[in-house]
């Protein structure tokens, strides 16, 4: 909450006396400034600023571009004790919209469409005991939606196997929301987007953020390609525009592809993590009303993140989170058939995203979570359930299986359900197969279904988009008579993930780039 000026006539505001507020002053400007820097670099945090006019520095746009609300993922409801997660796309953009810009990302000309280089989902625990971030590769090939251009109003038609970094030149950040939405079906809530200049300007004003390189790395080729990095083995602390580098570096990181550099990614935003809880001198209230003032000129975020109030409550529960509960991970992935772009792998992505959206900390550190309700509805006789039988089996990398629900109509009747129906009306995309009913009174009935299917309780869920009784079959059970639950909540080893406090971890360096 903003302090009380002082009254017009120079006595003192109601909340306190000038030491009052000049403490309160120093205490918020120390670590919510600390905060946005974070965030401004790309990593796993947001800030408040406290001065007004720092607030017409910040560029404001649209949450979501998405032209169909098909293509929004419903609200992330509260758990038991009314606390929600939060779920925050981090961009990187290469705009070339500026002369500095232009010359920090190596092009030739002014006003080159930008595109969201760097995508990293922020997911905030709803108890704020820990935090997930999962990186989408730039050259992943996914289905962008329909966007309008909020400045234009230009409509972009939907696009397939379509690289995920041009959904910010076909509407803006909104459709980099949307198209995550699309893709993972969590809900987002807030972005924050930075430039090239914010991050070179953040490093600077941090004072260096300590990398570390197996070899000597010089990450540049005879035809001119690369980052140009050139660091010694060891660990460097990089700051300005050789953070810039080690931030874009593909060649020269181990297999010299994106998931590369996705990696050394991950490692610069934990050291940063590390090095600004516990760099003193970001104490220096002048130095950080500098570097506010930088910041806030590259900051662009959605249009509720836009005051100062939300800003500073959104760091204030970003604060929370122990840097030790902090996981790093890229979504899980196979290269395409030519082999030069990637996508989600299956099975494995959906888990993750899954385990974001039920809120399971990805470091699987967290207790066993139930979403199970409680049922006291005694179910009615098999033959008197009346069940809807869907066709979820879509997801991001496979069509769906012509026929699937009819075949489970088919084996729920074969169970003695024999007012099961199959609703071929939609395909639908269910990551993982559910059982959902409308009311209290019906909650029997589909426990009972489930229980037929061998589909675990915490997978019957009440909602209020079903008419009755409703099965979607999943992803998950694309055949077969036997559903297998996937009752396993660790982290798939293919997301790759590396935790905050890890201080060993070293990019390996291509022996064909070293000097």
């Amino acid at each position: 909450m903003p302090l009380t000026p002082q009254d017009g006539d120079g006595r003192q505001g109601r909340r306190g006396t000038d030491g009052d507020r000049r403490r309160r002053r120093r205490r918020i400007v120390r670590w919510s400034a600390s905060i946005l820097v974070l965030a401004m670099a790309g990593t796993a945090t947001a800030g408040y600023l406290y001065y007004e006019h720092l607030n017409g520095n910040i560029k404001k746009e649209n949450l979501n571009n998405a032209a169909d609300d098909k293509d929004r993922a419903t609200a992330t409801k509260a758990n038991a004790a009314g606390q929600t997660p939060l779920n925050i796309l981090l961009i990187g953009s290469d705009a070339r919209n500026t002369a500095e810009n232009v010359k920090l990302g190596g092009a030739k000309d002014i006003g080159t469409a930008a595109r969201a280089d760097v995508q990293m989902l922020l997911h905030v625990s709803a108890d704020r005991t820990n935090m997930s971030v999962v990186s989408m590769p730039r050259d992943t090939l996914v289905s962008i939606p329909k966007c309008t251009d909020p400045d234009t109003g230009k409509v972009y038609a939907a696009t397939t196997d379509t690289m995920t970094n041009a959904s910010l030149e076909r509407g803006g950040p909104g459709c980099t929301v949307a198209t995550w939405e699309k893709l993972t079906d969590i809900h987002i809530d807030h972005f924050m987007m930075v430039d090239f200049s914010g991050v070179v300007s953040m490093a600077d004003a941090i004072g260096g953020v300590p990398v570390c390189v197996d070899a000597d790395i010089y990450s540049h080729t005879s035809s001119g390609h690369g980052s140009g990095l050139k660091l010694k083995k060891g660990t460097t602390s990089v700051k300005g525009k050789q953070a810039l580098q080690w931030l874009r570096t593909r060649y020269g990181f181990e297999d010299g592809s994106d998931i590369a550099r996705t990696k050394a990614q991950h490692m610069y935003m934990n050291s940063m993590v590390r090095q600004l809880r516990s760099n003193a001198t970001l104490s220096n209230p002048d130095k950080l009303l500098g570097l506010a003032e930088t910041a806030t000129k590259a900051l662009t975020v959605d249009t509720g993140l836009g005051s100062v109030t939300r800003l500073y409550d959104l760091s204030k529960e970003l604060k929370k989170v122990p840097t030790s509960r902090i996981t790093m991970t890229t979504m899980p992935y196979v290269y395409s058939s030519d082999g030069n772009r990637v996508l989600p792998k299956p099975t494995d992505a959906a888990k993750l995203w899954r385990l974001v959206r039920e809120d399971i900390a990805l470091d699987g550190k967290d207790k066993k979570k139930t979403t199970a309700t409680k049922v006291t509805d005694k179910a009615a006789a098999d033959d008197k359930i009346a069940v809807q039988v869907q066709n979820g089996t879509r997801s991001s990398t496979e069509s769906a299986v012509t026929g699937r629900a009819a075949a489970v109509t088919a084996l729920l009747a074969g169970k003695g359900f024999t007012k099961a129906a199959a609703d071929s009306s939609a395909l639908l995309s269910e990551d993982q197969t559910v059982v959902r009913y409308p009311s209290a009174d019906l909650a029997g009935d589909a426990q009972r279904v489930a229980k037929a299917l061998g589909i675990p309780t915490d997978q019957v869920k009440k909602s209020t988009s079903v008419d009755g009784v409703t099965l979607v079959v999943g992803a998950d059970w694309r055949s077969g008579t036997e559903y297998t639950a996937d009752d396993d909540d660790t982290t798939p080893a293919s997301a790759n993930a590396l935790n905050a406090s890890d201080t060993t971890a070293c990019m390996h360096v291509d022996p064909d780039y070293t000097w």
